[in-house]
């Protein structure tokens, strides 16, 4: 059976529209989920604000949104995992499951990727959307809607983790506080970092960030993070040796990505989980390479939707406590416009879509 689906889409510049769109009944192996949560990300702020992020520009209307929770509401033939009425979260990113990298795990990297809300990709700002049942993960009733859709920030951070390489008794820092700074945080923790240094401009990203699980936090407005670092993390070492075991940049920024570089110690591990806005910077490779400081990038994430429910089933992380903000569905373009002016005042702006 074929729903009209009430579903926002961006139009032009800045302007975000409604249209119905029809949602057929779910093929082999898909399942139609009903909404109940959108998490409005940074990615999504950007296309609605810029119209493109590096190579992937709007050139359409394009429907935004891709944290998504929701409610499965018919599934197709073949689908065994899940039936009408289940919580759900979707992960975004479906790759061809036959390349290389996706043979090998890394399906994050797969060159045939569909990824939610990235152009000419659909996202899920609708009251019904479709997906294939593989990436489709039940929910237990003690993980909220909010947080459903708040697992996939969450899958982010938790393969930044990985990507550093995260031990117990590590030290490291955040370098951003923002949803993608706190998980990071919230990864960290989980495995097994002892000092957790979160840093950022907002005094109230910090509060979330200690709540996240940060064990130190430092305003960079106040002074020198840098140097707050090495402090810290000196251990009787001359400040050239100082340093933590891995470095997140989470901002987004070019003062963050330095200082990522700087941060950790000889021998650490720098990652980059936020992008620059220029993609031509000025860094001090010459000083992290005799340091032999390792750099690594982060794309997205590969098999963390498992272990972002057992953590949040768990109670091991709290992803309610990001939402500062919720609007109704039919308050989209107020929830966008919220989003981009009040980026110094809000964590995660959430719509609800029931």
């Amino acid at each position: 059976m074929t729903l009209t689906s009430r579903t926002s889409v961006l139009s032009g510049h800045r302007t975000l529209s409604f249209e119905d769109r029809a949602v057929p009944a779910p093929g082999p192996r898909e399942v139609r989920v009903q909404v109940k949560r959108i998490g409005v990300c940074g990615s999504d702020v950007h296309y609605y604000t810029h119209g493109r992020i590096g190579a992937f520009v709007v050139q359409g209307p394009l429907v935004l949104g891709h944290e998504v929770s929701g409610v499965v509401d018919a599934v197709g033939p073949g689908v065994t995992h899940v039936q009408p009425g289940d919580r759900v979260a979707l992960e975004p990113g479906v790759p061809c499951r036959r390349c290389a990298y996706c043979k090998q795990g890394a399906y994050n990297l797969c060159p045939d990727m569909t990824f939610m809300a990235t152009p000419p990709v659909n996202g899920a700002l609708s009251e019904f959307v479709l997906w294939p049942d593989d990436f489709v993960f039940p929910v237990p009733d003690t993980v909220s809607d909010d947080a459903a859709a708040l697992l996939e920030p969450l899958a982010v951070g938790l393969w930044a983790a990985r990507k550093g390489d995260v031990r117990p008794g590590h030290t490291v820092a955040v370098l951003g506080a923002g949803p993608i700074g706190c998980t990071t945080v919230m990864a960290a923790r989980a495995a097994g970092a002892t000092t957790i240094i979160a840093v950022d401009l907002e005094d109230f990203r910090l509060d979330l960030a200690r709540r996240s699980g940060a064990t130190h936090t430092f305003n960079a407005r106040q002074g020198d993070p840098l140097a707050f670092i090495r402090n810290l993390t000196h251990g009787g070492l001359p400040a050239s040796h100082a340093g933590v075991d891995v470095a997140f940049e989470t901002a987004g920024s070019l003062p963050t990505t330095r200082l990522t570089l700087a941060a950790p110690k000889p021998g650490g591990v720098a990652v980059l989980v936020g992008l620059p806005p220029d993609p031509e910077v000025t860094l001090d490779i010459v000083s992290a390479a005799s340091r032999e400081v390792t750099l690594r990038g982060v794309f997205r994430y590969a098999n963390c939707y498992p272990a972002a429910v057992q953590l949040a089933a768990s109670g091991a992380v709290d992803l309610d406590a990001l939402v500062t903000h919720r609007y109704p569905f039919t308050r989209t373009p107020d929830a966008f416009a919220f989003a981009d002016a009040e980026k110094r005042s809000s964590m995660k702006v959430m719509i609800d879509v029931s």
